[in-house]
């Protein structure tokens, strides 16, 4: 069985945009596209290495346009997404394919199970938002996503700056910045970080926040209409929440659960990063 490990591919789409990703687990295994989360990108994934290659999983984990290694594509929505993976999966001579999707990226992977039902054969959302158009859900987020998401719409020049400065951070003084990142998040997700090491979790906000200009289009997708409704998804999803997420409300698992026709939640203790904690059952959940 031949093992992946390589943080730094790239191909070029039909209409000449590059498109970088990452791989891990078994280059014969069955295959799981992972949505990164937000200010964050193809690596943050990295961590389930090990459990992509127990469980015999080929995990590809691409940037969104204007992430990492991914050239920019102003204006795009979720179901341009869709169209990038089924291009890649069909470079990569993939069939069908599994998807999962993290916080910012859960909304994506939810976009895959629409768009692309043939092939996708299971989805997760982990700790993925309700669509933020619907009332009272933007509200909802954590202060800081709600600002972030107003500048990049409104004065893009200022969130320019402030992502660039926490590149700089991310990669001038990695182990000062992990503590603080730790320290602010506090509970179960500060013992995720440090667990996994401070200098990794700067590491990986680095190659995501480097071009702020793409991180703008992140937060001005996300806010976005979807172009489809939860209840429009036909394949089988598992909704996954923390106990303990100061981001995300676990209602929202719920919900999703909820108005999804064939869904299943699931709430594990843990906070905003619940899937390094159970890497393994989610794998196995999603792939059974």
């Amino acid at each position: 069985m031949t093992h992946l490990g390589g943080d730094d591919h790239v191909v070029r789409l039909r209409d000449g945009r590059s498109l970088g990703f990452a791989q891990y687990g078994c280059a014969d295994g069955v295959v799981v596209v992972n949505a990164h989360g937000g200010l964050v990108g193809r690596l943050d994934v990295g961590a389930a290495r090990p459990f992509a290659d127990q469980a015999g999983i080929r995990l590809i984990s691409p940037d969104r346009p204007g992430i990492g290694l991914s050239d920019r594509l102003p204006g795009r929505t979720l179901l341009d997404w869709a169209d990038d993976i089924a291009a890649l999966v069909d470079h990569l001579g993939v069939d069908r394919f599994y998807a999962t999707g993290w916080s910012m990226g859960g909304q994506y992977a939810a976009a895959l199970g629409y768009a692309v039902p043939s092939r996708v054969r299971r989805v997760a959302i982990i700790a993925g938002a309700l669509p933020l158009i619907e009332p009272a859900v933007f509200a909802q987020l954590p202060l800081f996503d709600r600002a972030y998401t107003r500048l990049s719409q409104r004065a893009p020049w200022v969130a320019r700056q402030c992502f660039r400065t926490m590149a700089l951070m991310a990669h001038t003084a990695p182990t000062l910045n992990g503590r603080l990142a730790a320290w602010g998040l506090g509970g179960a997700d500060a013992g995720v970080l440090r667990a996994e090491g401070v200098d990794n979790f700067s590491a990986v906000s680095y190659e995501g926040l480097r071009r702020a200009s793409g991180v703008i289009d992140d937060y001005r997708a996300w806010a976005l209409p979807w172009g489809f409704a939860p209840e429009d998804i036909d394949v089988p999803v598992d909704s996954w929440s923390g106990t303990e997420d100061p981001r995300v409300p676990s209602s929202w698992g719920d919900a999703l659960a909820q108005r999804i026709p064939n869904a299943t939640h699931y709430r594990r203790p843990g906070g905003h990063f619940v899937a390094h904690l159970h890497f393994a059952e989610l794998l196995e959940t999603l792939t059974r």
